[in-house]
C-alpha cells in the first residue's frame, strides 16, 4: 500500500494545484485555452467521472448485493477485503482527475457559484474515498479477520445468504462484542460510500443540464 499512498498523495496535490492555480498549468483566468486542449480535458473529466459513477453504482447496489446473496459468507468477506481497497483507490483517482479537469476548465476566480458547488462535490467524493481507503477499510478488514477466526471455532461462516452468527453470538460474548464493533465500523464505511455516491449523483444532474439533444 506504500506505493499507492504516494501515488494518491501526488494526485491529490496535483489536483489541488490545478483547481486553485490553473494559470500555472497554462489556463488563463478568463478560461481561454486552445480547442484541442479543451476537448482533451473535457474528455478526461467525462471518462474519469463516468468510471467513478459507474463503478460506485455497480459495487454499491448490484455487485456487492449479489455476491453476499450467492457466496459463502467468509468467502464473500475475503473477496471484499481484496476488492474494496482497489475500488476506493480507483474511484478516488478518477474523482481527483475529474476535479482537476473541472477546475482547469473553470478557474476558481472566474467560476460561477454553481461551478464552485460542482467542484466542491467532486473534491468531496475524492475525500470520502480517501477516508474509506485509509481509515475505515483497514479497520473493517482487521476486525473481519478476527471475527472469522472466532466463527471458525464455532463452525459457522460457510453458510450462503442467511447468517448463523447472531444465533451463536447470544451464547458467545466475545463474538457479540466483535459483531457490535464490526457493525459500527462497517456502517460508517457504508455511510461514507453512500455520501460519495450522492455527491457524484449531484454532478450527473449538472452534466445532464449541459446536454443539448
Amino acid at each position: 500500500m506504500a506505493w499507492l499512498t504516494r501515488f494518491l498523495t501526488a494526485v491529490a496535490f496535483l489536483a489541488v494545484g490545478v483547481i486553485f492555480s490553473p494559470e500555472t498549468f497554462g489556463s488563463k483566468s478568463d478560461g481561454s485555452i486552445s480547442p484541442i486542449l479543451s476537448t482533451s480535458i473535457k474528455l478526461a473529466h467525462l471518462l474519469c467521472f463516468a468510471t467513478a459513477w459507474g463503478t460506485a453504482l455497480w459495487v454499491t447496489f448490484i455487485g456487492g448485493i449479489l455476491m453476499f446473496k450467492y457466496l459463502p459468507r467468509h468467502q464473500f468477506g475475503n473477496l471484499q477485503s481484496k476488492m474494496f481497497p482497489a475500488y476506493f483507490s480507483m474511484v478516488g483517482v478518477c474523482c481527483a482527475v475529474s476535479a482537476a479537469a473541472f477546475g482547469y476548465m473553470h478557474p476558481w476566480k472566474s467560476a460561477t457559484t454553481t461551478e464552485k458547488y460542482q467542484l466542491g462535490f467532486l473534491v468531496s467524493a475524492f475525500a470520502f474515498n480517501l477516508i474509506n481507503l485509509f481509515v475505515f477499510t483497514p479497520m473493517t478488514i482487521e476486525m473481519m479477520k478476527h471475527r472469522h477466526k472466532v466463527e471458525r471455532e464455532e463452525n459457522i461462516g460457510n453458510e450462503i445468504g442467511g447468517s448463523k452468527n447472531q444465533e451463536v453470538a447470544k451464547k458467545n460474548p466475545k463474538l457479540a462484542a466483535m459483531n457490535k464493533k464490526f457493525g459500527m465500523i462497517h456502517g460508517l464505511s457504508s455511510l461514507i460510500n453512500l455520501m460519495s455516491f450522492g455527491v457524484l449523483a449531484m454532478h450527473t444532474w449538472y452534466l445532464a443540464g449541459k446536454l443539448s439533444l
